[in-house]
């Protein structure tokens, strides 16, 4: 049995099935690809368990084989060779020789019954309904670059380790907690012809960041799995089973205070002011009067501390309030495309509302912020 392909058409395929492949696993068998040669088509996939990631194309093959390949040692071969043929020739013992113009190369190959299943949408038996819905791989792509950070990294909650996709009558809603942070984006301009909830998991959130380009994406969903289509690779991951926080409970209402800041300034101080707020809290103050934002930080540790002030417009009565610096500066981070912000805020105690002053077309921004005590 032998096949022949493209080095560089299987380094481009290798390079966007890779980070399926786990770095650490206590499975050895996961840190390999699954080759599948069927009808003059090659089909390679790669999981963790929790995603899956596989992608085709066309190759010369007389038979039809299943094999599974040690991923990385393959990935490394082909990414060091030049533009050539590649022959794939099975050999004795499990051993298969890669064979160009330029040399010869021997790897061992273990029995595809030893890889897991790759769960597929279509295939899931529980699957009494498949929702379906197509989104621009831009435009996912950029609710992922602003929600993403938010999402919790601690296990008790498994829920908020995900991003929440809500499909209501107003358009597709994304939010990202982690109980300090949040994030509340509407896309209005993608509408599905359901209203249902699904948590997707960070894990492949991150994945589909890095994979997700200016083509379409054909999404399916059910209960237990969801697949994301690109043009020519596919990205299955399970849902988080639990249902998502309610997250509409914990928005303030009654924030009638308003300060509207320059996106920038307040990003700059903040990231000054976290050089002198003590490690252990990472506190920083926001003294907030008519015309004038003080934000100061002091390290009673190394005898150090430091205070700004920042131009803002304000109405309310005068206010001091506390924030973890680091999340403020997420925050912050994420709204940098914005020219000036509004804080939207109560007591020091309330948690508070972040919104960009320029509202753009089909998209409601709200980010969320937690105050800290201060110390009286």
């Amino acid at each position: 049995m032998e096949f022949k392909v493209n080095s560089k058409e299987l380094e481009k395929l290798l390079s966007k099935i890779i980070p399926a492949v786990p770095t650490r696993t206590p499975m050895p068998i996961l840190e390999n690809f699954l080759f599948e040669v069927k009808d003059g088509q090659l089909t390679i996939y790669a999981t963790d368990l929790e995603i899956s990631l596989k992608s085709s194309l066309n190759i010369v093959a007389e038979e039809n084989i299943k094999i599974v390949v040690p991923a990385r040692l393959l990935n490394d071969v082909v990414r060091s060779l030049k533009d050539t043929t590649i022959h794939f020739k099975l050999a004795a013992n499990k051993k298969i020789n890669i064979v160009t113009d330029m040399g010869k190369y021997t790897i061992s190959y273990l029995d595809a019954d030893e890889f897991p299943e790759i769960p597929s949408v279509e295939a899931d038996k529980s699957a009494k309904d498949i929702n379906e819905v197509i989104i621009n791989g831009i435009e996912l792509r950029h609710a992922f670059d602003k929600c993403a950070f938010a999402m919790s990294k601690e296990e008790m909650r498994p829920a908020m380790m995900g991003t929440l996709f809500e499909f209501t009558d107003d358009g597709l809603r994304l939010v990202t907690t982690d109980g300090h942070r949040l994030v509340n984006m509407l896309k209005k301009n993608i509408k599905a012809a359901f209203n249902q909830q699904y948590v997707v998991p960070e894990r492949a959130v991150s994945v589909l960041s890095k994979i997700l380009d200016e083509k379409d994406v054909k999404i399916h969903l059910t209960k237990s799995y969801v697949s994301f289509k690109l043009n020519d690779i596919e990205l299955i991951t399970r849902l988080i089973a639990q249902k998502y926080p309610d997250y509409a409970s914990v928005i303030p209402l009654e924030n009638e205070f308003q300060m509207k800041v320059n996106t920038k300034e307040i990003h700059d101080s903040i990231k000054r002011m976290m050089l002198f707020s003590t490690s252990s809290t990472r506190r920083v103050k926001f003294s907030i009067k008519k015309d004038a934002l003080e934000i100061s930080a002091e390290d009673l540790d190394i005898g150090a501390s430091g205070e700004e002030k920042v131009v803002c417009e304000y109405e309310g009565d005068d206010l001091e309030i506390g924030f973890n610096s680091a999340y403020v500066n997420d925050v912050l981070s994420h709204l940098g495309t914005e020219e000036d912000i509004i804080f939207k805020l109560h007591s020091p105690t309330k948690a508070v509302v972040i919104e960009p002053v320029q509202k753009k077309e089909n998209l409601d921004l709200m980010m969320l912020l937690m105050p800290v005590r201060l110390n009286t």
